[in-house]
């Protein structure tokens, strides 16, 4: 009996040793990375759009038109998980559901959201010779799929996103997209051009791979089912550190990384590329990282090329960069910051720094001078953190900052919205140098910048976790890894990100409220003469663009004279005062599920996934638009003159009866003469409510006065059901490109 005993006993010990011998070398070899896998660009479907269904969509502008032009509406801001963001969030722990590649991108595009074109701009510092080749691929896969047809149902362009980021005011200039005509490898860069600096510096750390490492071990150990997903990402990071900066003197590298630090830098190397390009950049009002003094003002002159730069994203997954507004997130002079009071549309996030360290310092007991003094205390503490000040408080849950940092009077606003990175802002902006003058006469588009393959969202308000940037962690024990528990305190403290214990500084950003603001995206729509890539190429060059919320509204706005019609994104020269014209025709009303397209069991199959059972589908109803309005700018007419008095938003207002038709009317500048200086105008044509994913941003909950006193974040995490997909009723609306007049 014995003996059994201490058999079993030793093959039971000899049994957890092997198996622990086992479990270590599987996680050794799993740390050092033996399982990941690289993703291709994947494959799409063979066959096109339906041609009764094109042939419907073309039909229904006819019908409602009086113009020679046809309407494209597209989506020129897409990534995929080539992008480091999209891939993390694509992991099981940020309630990612795996790989979203480039051919899924082409598939939604032609069958779910059903538009026009789109472009493919995966971040360029994620980029490598490889990837690059596989995206030109997946680009030209998409294309040759209608390239015997006589009328094509989908245009793809190449692109790359240029990811700029400084926590210097000076030094940051945004994001831009670099779109280009050509899809052929000859015509092309051999790589994309990244940012140097901030982003580059933190997406090719090798210093972060011994981090990504410890941080995937742990995520494979927790969800050991979805390991391999965690494994793959640690290739992507690793392929990303193995092409090193380029040297410059080789005259087009291809096995490494080239980045440019300034705008000028990149519009001066995309001048020795053979193809054409365009650059849009979007972002600029974005709070999430950029600083709250950023404005646009640094950017005229040299670091603007009127000839490239052509279009701005007015609109996109991150809600609204129109709007203008005189408040600002701090008060800076003489390089001292301070709090500004709050007004009525707006809460500055440093004044409720210090309310919530005083309501907790009195709480405490303490003497209500002393308190004061501390809220003071935060107010500094919190400016002096920049794009962190949210952690000079400690114990802080997203709910306590209320809707302070945000534009409580904007349609669907960017989070922590920077009023002078506005677009109207922009085109307020002129700079006199050396008897030149320099200005801003961007057209105006819009985009999705969905990170989920997912090109032209805004169709149908669902799927919150897939067509917006929702993401956040999947469990309370990943989301404490990235916020760890700290004590209520009633004292500030200084902002240093070396001492505050999370992952690293990227992590510190204000993402949990953010994710409130993530919707789903616009459209950039283009007047084209005929329907092919060079007629969309020319549309942009001519900023005959506008932007749509989401909707496939249809607009016209044209400038008339006794002899000649000009059409927005026009410039003019007028002795006399202006004229106007604006049409407009409402979206059509969204039928349930997807048309039949005719295809395959498993193409039928690989769609539903893709769309999730939910396409652009249109009724023969239109909504109504309800109202049309104007928006007038008088540029700077000498440097720094203030531009508060010189936007006019809105300048005026016509109601439209309802009408299938839409909503025609015309108008003048009786001003503009007697003013005797140059100025812009653009039109928004505004739809019946309609419902959209966050359109009531933070939800919250008012007092008799007025104030917010409860938020109901839409969190990306786990605290949000995912079924929820926190919907309200929203104005949606098109923007057109301006006309710009100039007064002789």
């Amino acid at each position: 009996m014995k003996n059994f005993f201490f058999k079993s006993l030793f093959w039971f010990v000899s049994f957890l040793t092997s198996l622990t011998l086992i479990i270590f070398l599987y996680f050794f070899a799993f740390y050092f990375n033996f399982f990941g896998a690289l993703e291709d660009a994947g494959s799409n479907i063979k066959s096109s759009y339906p041609e009764n269904l094109l042939q419907s969509k073309i039909q229904s502008q006819i019908e409602v038109s009086n113009s020679d032009t046809q309407i494209l509406f597209g989506d020129t801001h897409v990534h995929s998980t080539y992008s480091t963001d999209a891939f993390l969030w694509s992991l099981p722990n940020s309630q990612g559901d795996g790989p979203h590649l480039m051919a899924d991108a082409c598939d939604y595009a032609r069958f779910c959201s059903a538009i026009d074109f789109w472009v493919m701009t995966d971040h360029a510092e994620a980029s490598t010779p490889r990837k690059w080749g596989e995206t030109i691929k997946a680009v030209q896969n998409c294309n040759k799929v209608n390239q015997d047809k006589n009328i094509k149902d989908l245009f793809s362009f190449v692109g790359f996103e240029w990811t700029q980021i400084s926590e210097n005011k000076e030094d940051h200039y945004g994001h831009k997209n670099v779109i280009f005509l050509e899809t052929d490898n000859n015509l092309l860069p051999g790589v994309p051009f990244g940012a140097a600096g901030y982003s580059s510096d933190n997406f090719r750390n090798n210093a972060n791979l011994s981090i990504s490492r410890r941080n995937m071990l742990g995520a494979a150990v927790v969800d050991f089912s979805n390991r391999q997903r965690y494994a793959d990402f640690l290739s992507f990071f690793e392929e990303v550190l193995a092409h090193p900066d380029c040297d410059m003197k080789d005259p087009d590298p291809r096995n490494c990384y080239r980045s440019y630090r300034t705008p000028k830098d990149l519009f001066e190397v995309l001048n020795t590329v053979k193809s054409d390009s365009i650059v849009i950049p979007h972002g600029n009002t974005w709070g999430y990282y950029t600083p709250s003094e950023s404005s646009w003002d640094k950017q005229l002159g040299d670091l603007h090329d009127p000839d490239r730069q052509i279009s701005v994203e007015i609109f996109s997954g991150h809600g609204n960069s129109e709007e203008y507004r005189s408040w600002r997130a701090s008060n800076t002079t003489d390089f001292l910051k301070s709090c500004p009071a709050p007004t009525e549309n707006y809460l500055p996030s440093c004044w409720r720094a210090g309310e919530i360290v005083f309501e907790r310092c009195i709480s405490s007991g303490e003497d209500e001078s002393i308190c004061l003094v501390k809220a003071e205390d935060a107010k500094k503490n919190y400016l002096d953190g920049g794009q962190f000040g949210h952690w000079a408080l400690t114990g802080v849950q997203p709910e306590d900052w209320l809707n302070s940092g945000q534009c409580k009077d904007c349609f669907v606003p960017a989070f922590n919205m920077r009023p002078k990175g506005s677009v109207q802002y922009a085109l307020a902006l002129r700079k006199f140098i050396d008897d030149k003058e320099y200005q801003f006469d961007f057209g105006f588009i819009a985009s999705s910048d969905n990170h989920r393959s997912r090109p032209g969202t805004g169709y149908k308000a669902l799927d919150r976790l897939l067509t917006t940037e929702a993401n956040g962690a999947a469990s309370p024990f990943v989301r404490s890894q990235f916020y760890p528990f700290e004590e209520k305190g009633i004292d500030s403290r200084k902002v240093i990100p070396s001492e505050i214990n999370t992952p690293s500084e990227l992590t510190m950003y204000e993402a949990e409220r953010q994710s409130s603001f993530f919707t789903t995206g616009g459209l950039a729509a283009v007047h084209v003469e005929d329907r092919s890539k060079q007629g969309i190429w020319n549309g942009f060059k001519n900023k005959e663009t506008y932007a749509t919320s989401g909707p496939q509204i249809l607009l016209w706005f044209d400038l008339i004279t006794t002899s000649e019609t000009f059409p927005m994104g026009s410039k003019v020269n007028l002795e006399k005062n202006p004229v106007f014209e604006v049409k407009a025709v409402g979206s059509f009303k969204q039928k349930p599920g997807c048309p039949d397209f005719g295809l395959s069991a498993n193409d039928n199959a690989r769609l539903k996934k893709i769309c999730g059972g939910e396409c652009f589908n249109p009724s023969n109803e239109r909504r109504n638009i309800t109202r049309i309005e104007v928006i007038k700018i008088t540029p700077q007419n000498y440097n720094n003159e203030p531009v508060d008095e010189l936007i006019e938003d809105t300048w005026k207002v016509f109601d439209c009866k309802p009408s299938q038709d839409g909503c025609k009317i015309r108008f003048s500048d009786r001003e503009f003469q007697r003013n005797g200086r140059d100025s812009v105008y653009y039109v928004r044509a505004i739809e019946e409510p309609s419902l959209r994913v966050n359109g009531d941003n933070l939800r919250c909950e008012y007092d008799d006065q007025g104030n917010c006193i409860k938020v109901n974040i839409c969190h990306g995490s786990y605290l949000t059901d995912k079924k929820d997909d926190c919907v309200s009723l929203s104005e949606e609306r098109a923007w057109s490109s301006p006309i710009y007049v100039n007064k002789i």
